[in-house]
């Protein structure tokens, strides 16, 4: 193949360049078309929604309406027109993908990718436009009942996950709606609190994820918060909307609210917001979309010259723009003929499967214990609610109706079968009781059925091999949309279950599903193994059952820091929760997360980036330059990875970076890249990340741009934020 010479490129990219002036201009040209047909009332009504989960299009333009669809790991269920409840369709069960936070523990920038292929494409057969996700909101606090549906407590990989989810969502013809914009860090008092955080803050920590989403990933749509920033809801801030998302992160696409967020009708209209979506007003118990903010009232203060008409002008232009990128107008409706047919098909539920897989996480692993071999026990206990309990309808926003959803003692009961017999005991009970929005739990989860622990420690006690399965559920108060955790342990008293098993029977490998960090209690000095998964989606029970017995060896690194006590997590220490005369201050600034705990040399109980395997791996020969001069935009770093161990495994190599000296307090280290590589027993594999400048740099509040200082900076491999395996020294200089 012939090179193209310096003025070959120079000509392809100016003809590219031509090519993409021509289509904005086309469809610039294509949106003054429509917004000239178009009557004020025509315009109005796609401010707004006309259904739960549909805004208003203009049939006679072939403008369509707008479908949405909620939920981040699935379609949901299809709902009533006006109403919350489901309405019983018998073709709309769905493939049920592992939660965001356990795609997030894959560290599989090929999996999101997936991930988002396969959500997209059953969007797409449900007839949904838009898919109200990512959720892309930092871990500040563990208490959080919404971590699950997030990434991370770090910024930048929270960025490099929700890239291709996104562009997989969006290859599909589906777009990805990015959210919560911003800072909405806590469910408890969401509505009413107001955020106060130091724009470095704010630049370095809460808004990098959505850089990356919008200027990396393509995001169509994002959607602003419920809670307030510095007094003004998120969705009447013309600082988050306007300077930030759409000047400064360059975002040009639709904002829509989260549901019920819009609480004025003139601030809303004269900000960034373009569709209001589930409001609370009503008249005759039914909801009154003709009533809502961007509705009538908007229309009255149009008309009386209270409201610029241009102010509709520019969302409605915001609405046709997302139309025109997915070729929606004059077309036909997505087909959902055939429409069961079109969900959880067998490669959408082998790819639910091999994301649960990888994102399993071995915390501790004394004595080899894990794999099991399936031939060494006749007599299996299965112990814990979690065994048999099943999430895809739980969580709040996110319920879904899926096509099936294997359970972790079917999951094990189907690669046992015959070779051992399996007694199940539940240990203790959910309670399941539902709690008005808001709550703030204190002691609802002390509960502790002493019938259930007797025979759960009979079973234990008689079995060769116990599987404990707990963790939290998505009962209201744990890990559920609407609700905070009270505390961070486990729920009825498990902590005092899992000792009286392990006096009973050491031989126990302990299994916790939970959507983010828990406490663990005393009984871990005493426990063998110790495997965490998140909710692990339709194909969760199998890929539990699989790893625990050696067909898949687990993968998974934790992307949150676990701590020993709620009370060392630094917005407990530092900063403020859950706020103060509705006000709370993230006084922690950037040390959120391991940030904190590096830097103030607090010990956690598992670090951030922390996962075992079956196997081991060594890191050797790091190479890169030793100066970084001024005109240079990128810098590679090259090590290699070898398996030292007797069976293949993925590994997940780190780069952090500390810099020595600087004029401003930065963490002690950052994550700035990494790498996941499989290996095969005794294979080596050199592997090389490439640093952008702007992993150098720090926001300056003074010129308002990100900024880099000459001097030493120290480049950081390792297996976790603290198991650093090699390090090497470079200078930049100006």
């Amino acid at each position: 193949m012939k090179r193209l010479t310096p003025y070959s490129w120079l000509i392809l990219i100016i003809f590219s360049s031509c090519l993409t002036g021509n289509k904005v201009a086309s469809t610039d040209k294509q949106i003054e078309s429509l917004l000239s047909q178009m009557t004020l009332e025509e315009k109005i009504g796609m401010l707004h929604s006309n259904t739960m989960f549909s805004s208003t299009g203009v049939p006679r333009l072939g403008i369509p309406d707008l479908h949405y669809s909620d939920g981040p790991h699935g379609v949901r269920f299809e709902g009533v027109a006006n109403g919350w409840e489901s309405a019983q369709w018998d073709n709309d069960a769905c493939s049920y993908l592992p939660a965001l936070s356990a795609l997030a523990s894959t560290w599989n920038r090929d999996l999101a990718q997936l991930y988002g292929e396969v959500l997209g494409a059953e969007c797409k057969a449900r007839g949904k436009h838009v898919s109200l996700a990512p959720g892309v909101n930092i871990h500040r606090s563990l208490l959080n009942g919404r971590n699950w549906e997030y990434f991370s407590e770090d910024p930048f990989f929270s960025g490099e996950l929700a890239v291709p989810y996104i562009q997989g969502v969006q290859s599909q013809g589906v777009a990805s709606c990015v959210k919560h914009f911003a800072l909405n860090s806590q469910a408890y008092n969401q509505y009413k609190v107001s955020v106060e955080v130091d724009e470095r803050t704010l630049h370095e920590i809460y808004l990098p994820a959505f850089e990356a989403a919008i200027q990396r990933g393509g995001a169509m749509a994002a959607m602003a918060a419920y809670n307030k920033v510095r007094g003004l809801w998120c969705t009447e801030s013309p600082y988050l909307l306007d300077t930030l998302l759409r000047d400064e992160l360059g975002f040009d696409g639709l904002v829509v609210s989260d549901w019920n967020a819009v609480h004025n009708t003139e601030r809303t209209a004269l900000c960034g917001m373009d569709v209001e979506m589930g409001t609370s007003i009503k008249e005759y118990g039914k909801y009154a979309f003709n009533k809502y903010y961007l509705a009538d009232p908007l229309l009255k203060k149009v008309r009386n010259g209270e409201i610029p008409e241009e102010a509709v002008n520019k969302k409605v232009r915001n609405i046709l723009k997302l139309m025109i990128r997915l070729d929606l107008i004059g077309q036909a409706p997505y087909d959902t003929t055939g429409m069961a047919a079109k969900l959880a098909i067998p490669t959408h539920t082998k790819a639910a499967r091999k994301i649960a897989e990888e994102s399993l996480v071995l915390l501790k692993n004394s004595k080899d214990m894990l794999p099991l071999d399936p031939a060494q026990y006749k007599n299996v206990a299965v112990i814990g609610a979690n065994a048999t309990e099943v999430f895809a309808a739980g969580g709040g926003s996110t319920k879904l109706k899926a096509k099936y959803e294997v359970t972790p003692l079917e999951g094990l009961q189907n690669l046992l079968d015959g070779k051992a017999r399996i007694e199940y005991a539940p240990g203790y009970q959910l309670n399941k009781k539902a709690y008005k929005v808001g709550h703030w739990f204190t002691n609802e989860f002390d509960k502790f059925d002493e019938e259930l622990y007797k025979k759960a420690i009979n079973t234990a006690a008689q079995a060769e091999l116990v599987i404990y399965i707990g963790g939290t559920s998505h009962e209201h108060g744990s890990d559920c949309e609407g609700y905070d955790k009270p505390n961070l342990k486990l729920p009825y008293q498990q902590d005092r279950l899992l000792k009286g098993i392990l006096e009973v029977n050491p031989n126990t490998v302990v299994v916790l599903i939970s959507g983010g960090p828990v406490e663990i209690g005393e009984w871990y000095n005493d426990a063998t193994a110790l495997l965490h998964g998140s909710f692990l989606g339709m194909e969760g029970g199998n890929a539990l059952a699989r790893t625990l017995f050696g067909e898949v060896n687990p993968s998974g690194k934790l992307t949150t820091t676990w701590c020993k006590r709620l009370e060392d997590m630094p917005d407990h220490v530092f900063g403020e929760y859950p706020g103060i005369n509705d006000t709370v201050r993230f006084k922690e600034g950037l040390m959120v997360g391991y940030r904190y705990f590096d830097t103030y040399r607090v010990v956690p109980q598992f670090e951030f980036g922390y996962g075992l395997s079956y196997t081991t791996f060594t890191y050797s020969n790091i190479k890169m330059k030793p100066v970084w001069k001024d005109s240079d935009t990128e810098f590679a770093v090259s090590f290699t990875i070898t398996n030292t161990g007797k069976r293949y495994g993925q590994e997940i190599a780190q780069l952090y970076l500390h810099q020595n000296k600087c004029s401003v307090e930065r963490p002690f280290k950052e994550l700035k890249g990494f790498t996941k590589v499989g290996l095969k027993p005794g294979e080596s594999k050199q592997v090389t990340i490439k640093l952008p400048r702007r992993a150098l740099q720090y926001y300056d509040t003074e010129s308002k741009c990100w900024k880099d200082e000459p001097g030493m900076f120290t480049v950081l491999i390792g297996a976790s934020s603290r198991d650093i395996k090699l390090q090497k020294d470079f200078e930049l200089k100006k």
